[in-house]
């Protein structure tokens, strides 16, 4: 059996959609492929899915059965997180919801 390698990131304030848009770019890709991916690619979100693979890769750095060159990403997630909401004043004594959306961001490297 494969060893598998988690990491997350939790309550990224990115909404969910953005951060989706990113994932879908590295999922399934070996992990240096990933990280060149993630290098040209210029959103805000793939600063954070970055250093999620990279603390996985930390993590499988501590095992040493394991080679990291061998490694890709097996499963990508983005879940949603909790929004936090508040009113802003809007004219003719109006209000309009503010939506601050965060993000899950999870990720499982595994060998080939």
């Amino acid at each position: 059996m494969a060893m598998e390698f988690r990491s997350s990131y939790r309550y990224a304030r990115i909404s969910p959609r953005k951060a989706r848009y990113v994932i879908d770019l590295v999922r399934g890709k070996s992990v240096n492929d990933a990280l060149r991916i993630l290098r040209v690619t210029h959103k805000r979100s793939s600063y954070m899915i970055d250093k999620v693979i990279r603390a996985a890769i930390a993590a499988a750095s501590e095992n040493l059965n394991v080679d990291i060159d061998s490694l890709y990403v097996a499963q990508a997630l983005v879940d949603a997180g909790p929004t936090r909401r508040w009113q802003r004043t809007r004219p003719r004594g109006m209000s309009a919801r503010i939506l601050k959306r965060t993000s899950h961001i999870t990720v499982v490297l595994s060998e080939k």
